[in-house]
């Protein structure tokens, strides 16, 4: 079975992951034949029929298995290792569920390997074990036992502290459950009873004594709810609160100044006119836009990224702890980022009147905005002006103001290069971005959807553009030669299962939809959203259209990013905030002009893996934090009766999106009259009496019962069912 995510629904394995899948079950049933749709029922896989019939050819051009005609494949018996016994140790990592239980996802096993709660044994999320399996029933997934924690992944914990004479105890609740972690009297450093701590666990004890022992790492002098739970939902996802001292000092001895022998390694664009655009509240500039009118009639334009690849070498103390990271965490109110703010906020952020230095993505355009000439390399840029995203946009409305001239023909270029992507079949749909009003005690005080206009997706897509043209670099050096491994941002196809009980759904609410290619999916889609702008109804479909989608992930393996309807993407533009985009620009500058240099494309992988797992991590702890504030924004609602739809159903009952906040709550079936028989696409549910059907984005009104800040959960009561 492909792997299942915390709500239990499949997942778009990795390449390397989908052939170890797939080998697992052919090898299973040595005699059957298998074609790739076959084994994507059977695995239950996400990943597009293409994709596995891809991996299908390269195991059998390694020998592993026999292709026997086109499309058909079966066990290469000669291949087959020993078979593992049922009572096998493995080694994994586990997938802990909010309710204790867990799963350990073993590379090379078919299936993961379910724990139940009693034999979690002390492992926490994320944590490398041994497990051993105790249960195994044909077609089922086996259950296991941890035998052992081999490396922790968490190493500290957020809490309140009780102080006692001679030893204090910190309480943790949280995530990975409610434990107690005792401090010696001399690891206090300087913590009193009832304070806000962060802990450093020292000790995980052992089968004579499960004590967890640890040392205060600092007391959080912001003691309020909001703070103390901010600062859990990061320590909870892996995120730590405070970078290690030999990392701060490493970042603090950089050298600052830009001597002259690195400039004259550079191309000087100094004097080119470059601009920043950025939100309001953005510390971190990690890309310009230059433009310049040529002597031949034609514009330049310039994408230039903060080189933070000078400045971060490889294995130093400051790349490993960003590879453990490997992104920014961005909360409601603060952002948790990759490199040290020495980094982040000054030596590599591009901040306007200074010299920095950049990795550019250099495009000529001519009279009608077409590409003719392109340049990669380092460059030497310096910012004459940083714009907020709402000046860039005045003066694009007003067609007035500094640098209008330049803004607004990036503008006309921007939007060719937009209309050229959806053309080729690029999807719009946009998920709503909620964002908050705070007040100064972050209590919230209002919510809304962030809308984006011209000056935002101007940026995006040249951002798009330097993203997708440096994967096309690197993709036309390797067929000269032999592959350059690279780092891939990649989206497979939709699920089609999904994608057919989606098309049936809109079809009976009346907006038909062809699915038979992807680019007739893409053409619908975009008929879709673009309806959603003037009709309610359609615009609640929106967020079901989303989930037929894969996920994006980072991988060696190109096959194209489905939603921008690019044969050839990567990231680029935010070395920053992202480590893939650090081993890009290693990677590309490795390979600029005549060099050819290749890396080990398994640790590559490897490295993209533990990418990919780590961007998770960080959009479950934004969700949580989002959650978090939503939740606080009810809680002195409750009484109040609220519109909403019906966003999701599942076997406990159907979860309700409440149309001002975005909070979603689960109404449980046991609160109606009638049992309720539900869709096998989980679309929509009927009442087994009086036939009432409730479908996704049903609209309805709710009264809020309660509220539970800690859980991040609401309580709804459906009210009525609004008929339209």
């Amino acid at each position: 079975m492909a792997r299942k995510t915390k709500n239990n629904k499949p997942q778009t394995l990795s390449s390397d992951l989908l052939k170890s899948k797939l080998l697992s079950a052919i090898n299973t049933n040595s005699k059957k034949r298998y074609t790739p749709k076959q084994l994507k029922r059977k695995l239950s896989l996400e990943n597009s029929t293409d994709s596995i019939s891809s991996a299908l050819n390269q195991l059998a051009s390694e020998g592993k298995i026999l292709a026997l005609k086109e499309n058909i494949f079966k066990a290469n018996r000669n291949a087959i290792p020993p078979k593992p016994k049922a009572t096998a140790t493995h080694i994994g990592k586990l997938d802990l569920t909010r309710s204790g239980s867990g799963f350990v996802i073993v590379e090379g096993l078919e299936q993961d390997i379910f724990i139940s709660a009693n034999n979690i044994n002390g492992a926490f999320d994320g944590d490398e074990v041994s497990v051993k399996i105790s249960k195994q029933k044909s077609g089922r997934r086996p259950d296991g036992k941890i035998i052992k924690v081999i490396s922790r992944k968490i190493k500290q914990l957020v809490g309140k502290i009780v102080v006692f004479k001679k030893l204090g105890i910190v309480n943790y609740s949280g995530k990975n459950g409610e434990l107690d972690i005792f401090i010696k009297s001399d690891d206090l450093n300087g913590a009193e009873n009832g304070d806000s701590v962060l802990v450093t666990i020292t000790s995980w004890g052992n089968a004579n004594n499960s004590k967890l022992w640890g040392s205060i790492a600092s007391i959080l002098t912001e003691t309020d709810a909001h703070n103390m739970a901010m600062q859990q939902i990061l320590v909870d996802n892996g995120f730590d609160l405070q970078f290690p001292d030999h990392v701060l000092k490493e970042a603090n001895h950089l050298e600052r100044a830009i001597s002259q022998e690195e400039i004259n390694l550079r191309r000087d664009l100094r004097k080119t006119t470059t601009l920043t655009i950025d939100p309001l509240t953005a510390q971190d500039f990690d890309d310009a836009l230059s433009i310049e009118k040529l002597e031949n009639g034609n514009w330049e334009v310039g994408v230039h990224i903060a080189d933070v690849s000078h400045y971060v070498q490889p294995d130093t103390a400051i790349d490993k702890e960003a590879f453990s990271r490997s992104t920014s965490v961005y909360l409601v109110d603060r952002c948790i980022p990759m490199l040290p703010e020495v980094l982040s906020n000054k030596l590599c952020s591009l901040r306007p009147n200074e010299d920095s230095l950049t990795f550019s993505a250099m495009f000529e355009f001519d009279d009608k905005y077409k590409i003719v000439k392109e340049w990669y390399g380092k460059t030497i840029i310096h910012s004459d002006r940083r714009f907020t995203y709402e000046e860039a946009q005045e003066i694009i409305e007003t067609t007035e103001g500094e640098y209008a001239t330049e803004i607004l023909t990036l503008d006309k270029i921007a939007k060719k290069l937009r209309k050229q992507k959806f053309k080729n079949g690029a999807i719009a749909f946009e998920s709503d971005e909620v964002q908050f009003k705070l007040d100064e005690d972050n209590k919230p005080i209002d919510i809304y959807v962030k809308k984006r206009k011209d000056a935002h997706l101007l940026v995006e897509d040249f951002m798009l553009l330097a993203n997708k043209a440096v994967a096309t670099f690197i993709i036309n050096k390797s067929k000269k030669a032999q592959e350059v491994p690279f780092v891939y941002r990649v989206h497979d196809t939709p699920n089609e299962e999904k994608l057919e009980d989606f098309g049936l759904f809109a079809k009976e609410l009346g907006f038909p939809m062809k699915l038979d290619t992807p680019k007739n999916v893409a053409k619908s889609f975009n008929d879709l959203a673009k309806e959603a702008q003037t009709n309610e109804v359609v615009a609640l479909m929106q967020p079901m259209a989303i989930r037929t989608m894969s996920k994006a992930i980072y991988t060696t393996e190109n096959i194209g990013h489905y939603g921008l309807a690019f044969d050839n993407y990567t990231h680029f533009t935010s070395p920053i905030r992202r480590y893939s985009d650090l081993l890009v620009h290693r990677i590309l500058a490795k390979n600029l002009e005549d060099n050819y240099n290749r890396v080990k494309k398994a640790d590559l992988e490897a490295k993209c893996g533990h990418i990919s797992t780590m961007e998770k991590k960080a959009m479950t702890a934004e969700r949580d934090s989002i959650k978090y504030k939503q939740v606080e924004y009810l809680m002195d609602k409750v009484g109040q009766t609220f519109e909403g739809f019906i966003s999701g159903i599942i076997d406990q009952g159907i979860f309700i999106e409440l149309k001002e906040s975005k909070a979603e709550g689960l109404i449980g079936f046991n609160q109606f009259t009638e049992s309720y028989e539900i869709a096998s696409s989980r679309l929509y549910a009927i009442g087994n009496k009086s036939g009432t059907r409730l479908a996704m984005g049903t609209k309805v009104k709710v009264e809020l019962l309660d509220t539970n800040i800690e859980l991040k959960q609401i309580d709804l009561k459906l009210v009525e069912v609004i008929k339209s």
